[in-house]
């Protein structure tokens, strides 16, 4: 089963694998997402339900998007498999999704030269009252390290997203 997801992220990240993206449709009510796949050079986020593809939102990243994060303050988004460990409803950017960065092996790896790895990395919306930025967001990396979606998608996917989903961001 992981093998097959293996595949399938290999392929699409290859080119090799052309997926017909769900933007604009609603997930269903009885949804639940229950890993999230991040392919950062494509700008894209899916939504899986038992290996089965429910919807893909487009993403701005942090701005140094090309590249793992490492360090505080590097502006870079994460790559690797995380989870998802928090919700905040009250958050400066309308809902968010807390991610399990920095990992031991990020921790690790920034210890060896000396630095911080930083953390709070989230799926979020749009800063408060900036909603009617939409789709416009995407046309620029914005963000200090985080996944961005808009307002609208934040709060489908809040409601379709348990602690403990997987996440798997890969450059």
């Amino acid at each position: 089963m992981v093998m097959h997801l293996l595949v399938f992220i290999t392929a699409l990240v290859s080119g090799a694998l052309f997926i017909s993206p769900c933007y604009s449709s609603e997930l269903p009510v009885d949804a639940h997402v229950d890993s999230i796949v991040v392919i950062k050079q494509k700008r894209e986020m899916f939504l899986f339900q038992h290996h089965h593809l429910l919807k893909t939102y487009r993403i701005a990243l942090g701005e140094q998007p090309i590249g793992a994060k490492h360090f505080k303050g590097d502006m870079c988004t994460p790559e690797g498999l995380y989870s998802i460990n928090g919700k905040n409803p009250n958050s400066h950017y309308h809902k968010c999704l807390a991610v399990a960065y920095p990992s031991q092996a990020d921790r690790n790896y920034a210890h060896r030269f000396g630095k911080d790895p930083g953390g709070d990395i989230k799926i979020h919306g749009l800063p408060n009252g900036q909603g009617y930025i939409g789709d416009a967001h995407t046309l620029k990396d914005w963000t200090w390290g985080c996944i961005a979606i808009i307002d609208t998608e934040i709060d489908e996917l809040y409601s379709h997203v348990a602690i403990g989903t997987r996440i798997n961001i890969l450059p």
